[in-house]
């Protein structure tokens, strides 16, 4: 099984750093406050088997895909069949105007549709969007605003295999999902913290300041098997905090790129892990 969907900020390269600081002890219930596209969900999954899984993002629309997936992947998979079958014919031009006007309904006509059918439709738009990013336009109604991407796809827009596998894992394993603020989410055997990164180059439509950062510091002093993960602005602010502090090399190839005389390249960071 893989992601659903591309996330910038996804933990798929951390997850060889991961691995050596991982519970040692057997995890029976894991909880993940700020989901995204939920790579380290899935590695719990496949490592420790939890009996109970609390999935949670603020953002509504992600944790709707979700939702439909477990409880009616055959009608949800109906519609991104439909629009798939419209799009892959077309050329890479006419892709794209497709892809505009589609985005342009869901911003300004979505209530045409079921929220099933919404939910599939953003679906859609993430699969032919750009990178992975996460943007919120006033020109989109304060809804999914990102650009297109390459409008490469060559036979199909998304795998349909990978949704079925994620319905019958959601399906046999007991699974919350929810859309409310992080402090709201229960702390588990396992809970893992991937906020908004400081300084944030993605527009979630949400606040999130140092003081929520600071409040996520103080869950994990204050707690065991609880991880914090996010950029290093090189500015101090994970420093001597009475939690073990690790620092990995990661690059950035979505949103973040360095501008040069060629092009663009990708950008060179340093990513945090706070654990107790």
């Amino acid at each position: 099984m893989k992601p659903l969907f591309m996330w910038a900020g996804g933990k798929n390269k951390m997850l060889k750093h991961y691995e050596p600081l991982m519970p040692s002890q057997n995890i029976e219930s894991y909880s993940e406050p700020f989901f995204g596209g939920g790579a380290m969900f899935l590695y719990v999954m496949k490592r420790y088997q939890p009996k109970l899984v609390h999935i949670n993002d603020i953002n509504e629309g992600i944790t709707s895909i979700y939702k439909y997936i477990k409880t009616d992947v055959d009608d949800f998979c109906a519609v991104l069949d439909k629009y798939s079958a419209e799009f892959l014919p077309l050329s890479r031009e006419d892709r794209k105007e497709y892809f505009y006007n589609l985005r342009g309904e869901n911003a300004w006509d979505y209530q045409k549709w079921t929220p099933l059918h919404q939910s599939a439709v953003l679906y859609f738009l993430m699969k032919t969007g750009f990178n992975g990013i996460w943007q919120i336009n006033k020109n989109t109604n304060n809804r999914y605003g990102t650009p297109s991407g390459l409008l490469n796809q060559k036979d199909k827009v998304y795998d349909k295999e990978n949704v079925a596998q994620w319905s019958h894992l959601l399906n046999t394993t007991q699974s919350i999902i929810t859309t409310y603020d992080w402090r709201e989410v229960p702390l588990r055997d396992f809970t893992f913290y991937d906020p908004p990164y400081r300084n944030s180059f993605a527009d979630y439509n949400t606040a999130f300041d140092d003081t929520e950062t600071e409040a996520l510091i103080t869950r994990v002093e204050e707690n065991k098997n609880v991880w914090l993960c996010n950029r290093d602005s090189g500015d101090g602010f994970f420093e001597n905090r009475k939690a073990i502090l690790k620092k990995f090399p990661v690059t950035y190839t979505a949103g973040r790129r360095k501008k040069t005389e060629e092009g663009f390249e990708a950008k060179k960071a340093t990513e945090i892990l706070l654990y107790n």
